[in-house]
């Protein structure tokens, strides 16, 4: 049996047993023939043993496993059916591991070292970029960048002949997407103007035009899809739709025009200009949809320019790519499940993360598993929890409510609590979308008349910070396709890139 065949076979028994029964008719038959079904397909299930034409890395930026669990019950209950039962696209995968996340110089990691660990096979310090872990943060010299620097997966596919994408909902010079092609000592050296005096290492925004443009790392990437563009214009010029935002770059270029320019690309900024795109045309694709980050997807519809979701934007990069015949790499980073969850905002990571599942839904849809590696993960987790003894079915951003009671259990202070809680940050607000009081922690608000299931709810934490922090516990690695078997057990980060790479054939040219 092919490998679609088979995998499409384990969704369709999932599909069947999961997220579609109440809980009310569930007995001990249920989960009987739940078990036996899932036994029956597990020892259906072979590995595809052969090489990998294409590889689509998603990685959900601070997508923990608690996240993960919450964001299938959250989905599920938005679609009327049993959440607990539910199942997000990419937990159909049929192959199973671990991340550890640390890096080089930290227990719980930022999403520099963590991103280059996946593309590079090597991990770094905080803030480091695709450069090894003898750079220190923030090395002025461009010669010890160079003589540092780390290979990346999207620069050996450059290399390979094959075509290469970059989709993010956060900026594309962002941590995440510029490891795939940036090799810096700061993660927030984006523009020029975020580099420091003194310093000839090229900022991040630049890299995405230099390092290609002479052709010696392949000829280019062909689909840049996400935000930031402001990093790539000058202070001189107006950001197309925000009239009173200008660039951030001294140098006077307009980046934006030079990749059109260099690589036979063509530019997009909004909903409409995106759609008419004709991926089919031969041409290369930049599209740049805010100055900063994305629009939550929970906050796009009401964006004046449009903007495409992640599964849209997935879409019409595979689309592209697909046009070489050599095979392509795909990067596309769901970054702002991490933006909510630095604000303590739940809503928004859960609805972030199910938008991530959307587009690895319509990937696994769209492509061969049989020569198309789909690997799914996280750079790092958060301090989001789930906890209390609420009943099943009770709503995952509500108040803990008990088996057999209707009204929500009371802490010791007498007042009640919610499901989902952060360990640390800013701390409850409601009806504001960013935080912009002084950081409250603990039990400060009697919650019985708030709404906890509001969008712009933010949970209650343990430790006052400006932010929340990253956790450091292991990650998930969901995939499938040629090489998926090789996930397994626990891992190194860095052990994602060896199976790309050997998925990929890359091996014999590897070069650190």
């Amino acid at each position: 049996m092919a490998t679609m065949n088979r995998l499409s076979l384990i969704m369709l028994i999932l599909t069947c047993t999961i997220g579609t029964v109440p809980a009310m008719a569930e007995n001990a038959e249920t989960w009987i023939k739940d078990g036996e079904a899932a036994l029956a397909a597990a020892k259906r299930l072979q590995p595809e043993l052969g090489r990998a034409k294409n590889v689509i890395l998603f990685v959900g930026d601070g997508m923990g496993i608690a996240t993960i669990t919450a964001s299938r019950i959250f989905e599920g209950q938005r679609k009327g059916l049993d959440g607990e039962r539910n199942q997000l696209a990419f937990e159909s995968l049929p192959y199973l591991a671990l991340s550890k996340t640390y890096s080089a110089n930290q227990q719980t990691s930022d999403s520099a070292p963590t991103m280059t660990a996946m593309v590079t096979g090597v991990k770094t310090n905080d803030g480091g970029l695709s450069v090894n872990q003898s750079v220190a943060r923030s090395e002025p010299s461009n010669a010890v960048i160079q003589a540092n620097k780390l290979t990346t997966i999207l620069e050996k596919a450059e290399l390979s002949g094959r075509s290469t994408g970059i989709v993010s909902t956060a900026r594309i010079t962002h941590a995440t997407p510029a490891a795939t092609y940036a090799h810096t000592s700061n993660r927030d050296w984006e523009a020029d103007s975020n580099t420091p005096a003194g310093s000839d290492v090229k900022d991040i925004a630049a890299q995405l035009i230099d390092r290609f443009g002479d052709r010696q790392i392949g000829d280019g990437i062909e689909v840049v899809l996400g935000g930031g563009r402001v990093y790539l214009l000058p202070k001189t010029q107006t950001d197309p739709e925000y009239p009173s935002v200008k660039g951030k770059r001294n140098d006077g270029r307009d980046l934006t025009r030079e990749f059109q320019t260099k690589f036979n690309a063509h530019y997009v900024w909004n909903k409409a200009q995106f759609d008419a795109f004709n991926p089919a045309s031969g041409q290369r694709l930049l599209g740049l949809f805010e100055p900063s980050h994305m629009q939550y997807d929970h906050d796009r519809q009401a964006d004046v320019a449009g903007e495409p979701s992640l599964a849209e934007m997935t879409d019409k990069a595979i689309d592209i790519l697909k046009q070489n015949k050599n095979g392509y790499f795909l990067m596309v980073e769901a970054g702002r499940i991490d933006h909510a969850s630095h604000a303590n905002n739940a809503y928004r990571t859960l609805s972030e993360t199910v938008a991530l599942s959307n587009a690895v839904r319509l990937a696994m849809r769209k492509v061969d598993m049989k020569d198309t590696l789909i690997i799914v993960t996280a750079d790092h987790s958060h301090t989001l929890t789930i906890g209390g003894y609420a009943k099943r079915g009770n709503p995952i951003l509500g108040k803990v409510v008990f088996p057999g009671s209707s009204a929500p259990e009371q802490a010791l202070d007498g007042r009640p609590y919610t499901t989902i809680s952060f360990a640390n940050g800013a701390g409850y607000s409601a009806g504001e979308n960013v935080h912009t009081q002084t950081p409250r922690a603990g039990r400060i608000e009697d919650m019985s008349a708030v709404d906890t299931e509001d969008p712009d709810f933010h949970q209650e934490v343990m430790v006052p910070l400006a932010s929340e922090t990253h956790a450091g516990e292991d990650v998930a690695i969901f995939a499938g396709g040629p090489n998926a078997q090789l996930f397994h057990g626990i891992q190194e980060q860095s052990y994602i890139y060896y199976v790309m790479e050997d998925a990929m054939g890359l091996d014999a040219k590897r070069k650190h």
